[in-house]
C-alpha cells in the first residue's frame, strides 16, 4: 500500500494535495480530493482584498465540512491583501493545515501550531525552504517551474532533491508538471513525501473555474504553456520579484510576452482590456494559467477519480519498475 510520512502527518489515505487555487479551489474539490483520501485545499486569496473574501472563505470551510468528515485545509498567498482576516478565519475554524506562499511564513507559524493547525510552506527556492525550516514548517512544497500559475525559475527534477537535502527531516511535498501515477512515483522517488497537483485538478468536474478553461487544458500540449510576466505587470499583481505566471499560449501572450518594458508603459489601456476579457471569458485575452502537465490530460473527470488513478498508478509502479531495470 502507497503510504508516506505525509499520510501520517494530515491524515491521509494517499499522499496527494490539491493546490489552493485561489478563488476557483473551493468547497466542493477540497472536499472531493479529500474524500477520496487525499488533501483538498481551498484558494483563500484575491488579488483585490476584499473585505467579504473573509465571509465567503467561512462559508467554504464550512460548506467542505458539510460534504466531508476527512481532513482538508486553506491556502494563502503571503503577497497579496487582506491576508490577516483570512487567515483569522482558518485558525478560528480549526482547519486541518494551513499552506503559505510567495513570502516569508514566519509570524504565521506559532499562531497555526497554537490552534493544532499544520503549516505546509510552498517555496521556489533552496533559501526559501530553509527559512521554512526554520520557522517551524510542518511540510514543505518544492514547487518547480513547470507548474501551472505563479512559479519561480527551478527546475522541479533538479529543485525537489535539492530541498530534502536542505530542510533535513521535514517531509516534503512535489510540486510543478505532475499529473499521473507516473509523476507521483518519481516524485517519491526523488525524497518527496507526496505530490502537489493543480493543472490536473483544473481539469476535474468540481473545479470552479469555468468550463472553457477545462477545455482549454484537455485540448492543450506541453508545448502549448509559457512562463511570462506579462499578466501580472498588466494587472499589477503583487507578486515577489523573480516570480512570474505559466499560462497557455494565446493571442495576447503572443503579442506582449518578451515586450515587459512596454507592458508597464501601456498598463492602464491593457489592463482595461485584460479585465472586460475577464467578463466576457474572452479566449485570446484571458488567462488560463496551467502548467506543462497539461500535455498529460486528456479529459475532465471528477477529482475522487483522478485521486484514486493516480495513487493505484504510483503503487504499481513503484511495485513493477525496480524489476524492469535491476539486474
Amino acid at each position: 500500500m502507497l503510504h508516506t510520512r505525509l499520510c501520517d502527518l494530515l491524515r491521509l489515505e494517499y499522499p496527494i494535495i490539491s493546490a489552493p487555487m485561489a478563488g476557483t479551489a473551493t468547497a466542493e474539490l477540497a472536499a472531493a480530493v479529500s474524500e477520496a483520501g487525499g488533501f483538498g485545499m481551498i484558494g483563500a486569496s484575491d488579488s483585490r482584498g476584499r473585505p467579504e473574501q473573509a465571509g465567503w472563505l467561512r462559508d467554504q470551510i464550512r460548506a467542505t465540512r458539510e460534504r466531508t468528515d476527512r481532513p482538508f485545509g486553506v491556502g494563502f498567498i503571503l503577497s497579496y491583501p487582506g491576508l490577516e482576516d483570512l487567515v483569522q478565519v482558518a485558525l478560528e475554524e480549526r482547519v486541518a493545515a494551513v499552506a503559505y506562499s510567495f513570502g516569508d511564513p514566519t509570524p504565521y507559524v506559532a499562531p497555526a501550531h497554537a490552534v493544532g493547525t499544520k503549516v505546509l510552506v510552498q517555496v521556489q527556492t533552496v533559501s526559501q525552504a530553509r527559512t521554512a525550516a526554520v520557522a517551524g514548517a510542518d511540510a514543505i512544497a518544492a514547487q518547480g517551474s513547470e507548474g501551472g500559475g505563479h512559479t519561480g525559475a527551478n527546475g522541479t527534477l533538479s529543485f525537489v532533491p535539492a530541498v530534502v537535502d536542505a530542510v533535513g527531516e521535514i517531509p516534503v511535498i512535489a510540486a510543478g508538471g505532475i499529473a499521473d501515477g507516473r509523476g507521483l512515483a518519481a516524485a517519491l522517488l526523488l525524497g518527496a513525501e507526496g505530490a502537489w497537483l493543480g493543472t490536473r485538478f483544473v481539469a476535474s468536474e468540481e473545479w470552479a473555474g469555468g468550463g472553457w478553461r477545462k477545455a482549454r487544458v484537455v485540448t492543450s500540449g506541453t508545448d502549448d504553456t509559457v512562463w511570462t510576466r506579462v499578466y501580472d505587470l498588466g494587472l499589477s499583481l503583487p507578486f515577489p520579484d523573480g516570480i512570474g505566471g505559466r499560462v497557455l499560449r494565446n493571442a495576447f501572450i503572443d503579442a506582449w510576452h518578451g515586450r515587459e518594458a512596454e507592458v508597464v508603459a501601456q498598463r492602464a489601456e491593457l489592463r482595461a482590456q485584460l479585465e472586460a476579457a475577464a467578463d466576457v471569458a474572452d479566449a485570446d485575452v484571458e488567462a488560463v494559467w496551467a502548467g506543462a502537465a497539461a500535455g498529460l490530460i486528456q479529459s475532465v473527470e471528477p477529482a475522487g477519480e483522478i485521486v484514486r488513478r493516480i495513487a493505484a498508478e504510483a503503487e504499481r509502479l513503484l511495485g513493477e519498475r525496480p524489476s524492469q531495470v535491476l539486474r
